[in-house]
């Protein structure tokens, strides 16, 4: 059984890998990326630009959380929660459009997980 210390060691390194995982793959294949959750990038090129921006952003964040050490690392803690938290709302939010495609539902689910994770690392 892992210990609290090393338990949230776990968070934090998994939340940092899935914002590595999501962030790369929103920079190189936003397109493949907008398909997945039901939205033609052809139909909305303006897609690409979108998750390139978030991905670039959730990439840097999330090496913050693997490089950063003491304060550091505590203060992108906090910030993770803020992050995490505004990006579960506003997808919770978008979800309940009718455009809102079914399937990118799934957004809101790992930003939920990604808030939760944040949280539980952060204490």
């Amino acid at each position: 059984m892992l210990d609290r210390g090393r338990s949230k060691d776990v968070a934090r390194i998994l939340l940092a890998c899935i914002r590595l995982l999501n962030g790369v793959a929103a920079v190189v294949a936003p397109g493949l990326l907008a398909r997945q959750i039901g939205i033609d990038p052809d139909k909305n090129p303006g897609i690409r630009y979108v998750f390139r921006m978030f991905g670039i952003r959730t990439v840097l964040i999330g090496i913050d959380l693997l490089v950063q050490q003491g304060d550091r690392r505590a203060e992108s803690l906090r910030q993770a929660i803020l992050i995490h938290a505004s990006d579960t709302l506003a997808a919770f939010l978008a979800s309940l459009s009718s455009n809102f495609p079914q399937r990118s539902k799934l957004v809101v689910a790992i930003s939920a997980l990604n808030t939760a994770l944040a949280v539980y690392a952060s204490r």
